[in-house]
């Protein structure tokens, strides 16, 4: 299922301190990509697979270092895990290729296997342009995809430009075969987007939230994270402060608190197969990155652990609402597992193949009460328009 020549093990300094660390460590309770032991068996008996990626080349800021993830593992082998009955595997890292392009075909590959045999892969990253080779892999998956960025830039860039990190979005919405369907940004910074770039994403009827709108309440987060497939968080939208780095200098964004919060709503989703962590570098870097990183994962695979299947059908319990706005029935589920709420696209609109997966759309209850005050909830209308490209 996996081409081994892809990885390089973990370093040997690594796993001499994990070997060190408590026989309850998460270190010593995955399997781990090493000289000695070789490359760990990837059956399926495993849940969760972690790997990182060191390209970076296509980084507006590359300075030709070569990024060494050992801080991080080493922070993540020392965490204890919670009550997890996920089985983790480890592989070490993605190599860079000779060409960049080389690298994007060995992820889209690896990743690929791993979705299709109802892995979740965890990357980390390497410059944010590798969530393309991500979406890429799932072409022959799934039929269409949603994209969730927490970034506080859209990353479209320059159309007519080649992919770098910050213009990785334009090639993903224009290229053939074109299986985009929704794209998310959670926490973009308005100072940082060109308005030019802010009236594309609402011309594409995509949703961008704030991140004064979405930090005041985190779990407004949820119903978007609950539909993403792809989950690829950028480090710059985490303040400076708390991501002890200076390579994205800005002291607004999301705390490392609010970071390990979405990380666990992601786990939380049955829709997310891939997270990836982007924009780490060695530049500047502190134990405080390595650590907040090794915390968001970890908080990922708490939430991994923690899925529920609630989506509304004939085996799960739901109520169901209908509700009349100008004539028109909106008809809304709410789980009486876990009380998440769902609207439903009319028929109309479901019949389109585009949307053929997504006739339920994840939702707030407060979406439900706009319908009820005779207001058509956004993220519903946002969705029917798409249908209508």
């Amino acid at each position: 299922m996996l081409n081994e020549s892809y990885f390089s093990p973990v370093a040997d300094t690594v796993l001499a301190h994990n070997a060190l660390l408590s026989k309850q460590a998460l270190g010593n309770q995955i399997k781990v990509h090493s000289i000695k032991e070789g490359f760990p068996e990837v059956d399926e008996e495993v849940r969760i697979v972690i790997f990182g990626v060191k390209e970076n080349r296509n980084d507006i800021d590359y300075q030709n270092e070569d990024l060494s993830f050992s801080e991080i593992r080493t922070s993540l082998y020392s965490l204890y895990p919670g009550s997890w009955s996920s089985n983790i595997v480890y592989l070490g890292d993605i190599q860079c290729g000779n060409e960049v392009s080389d690298t994007y075909y060995a992820i889209k590959d690896v990743v690929s296997g791993l979705i299709s045999n109802n892995m979740i892969p965890i990357i980390i990253g390497g410059s944010q342009d590798l969530t393309y080779p991500v979406y890429r892999a799932y072409d022959e998956v799934i039929p269409m995809v949603n994209i969730l960025s927490i970034d506080r830039s859209f990353d479209f860039g320059n159309v007519n430009s080649e992919i770098t990190n910050k213009s990785y979005l334009s090639k993903i919405v224009i290229e053939e075969p074109n299986n985009l369907f929704n794209y998310v940004n959670l926490g973009y910074q308005t100072y940082f987007n060109s308005q030019e770039e802010i009236d594309l994403i609402d011309k594409l009827y995509f949703d961008a939230i704030r991140l004064g709108e979405i930090a005041s309440d985190l779990r407004g987060a949820e119903p978007y994270l609950r539909d993403a497939n792809i989950v690829s968080l950028d480090l710059s939208a985490i303040k400076s402060q708390d991501l002890g780095i200076d390579k994205h200098s800005t002291p607004n964004g999301f705390s490392s608190v609010d970071a390990c919060s979405l990380a666990r709503y992601a786990g939380l989703s049955n829709n997310v197969s891939t997270f990836g962590v982007f924009e780490y570098s060695n530049i500047k870097k502190s134990k405080t990155t390595g650590m907040l990183i090794a915390q968001i994962i970890w908080y990922f695979i708490e939430g991994v652990n923690y899925r529920v299947k609630d989506f509304p059908d004939e085996k799960i319990p739901h109520q169901k609402f209908i509700v009349l706005v100008d004539d028109q029935e909106i008809i809304f589920y709410k789980s009486l597992k876990t009380n998440r709420w769902w609207v439903q696209l009319p028929n109309s609109a479901s019949d389109n193949n585009k949307i053929e997966k997504l006739t339920l759309l994840s939702c707030k209850e407060a979406d439900y009460k706009m319908a009820c005050n005779q207001e058509i909830p956004e993220n519903y209308f946002k969705a029917l328009q798409k249908a209508l490209i």
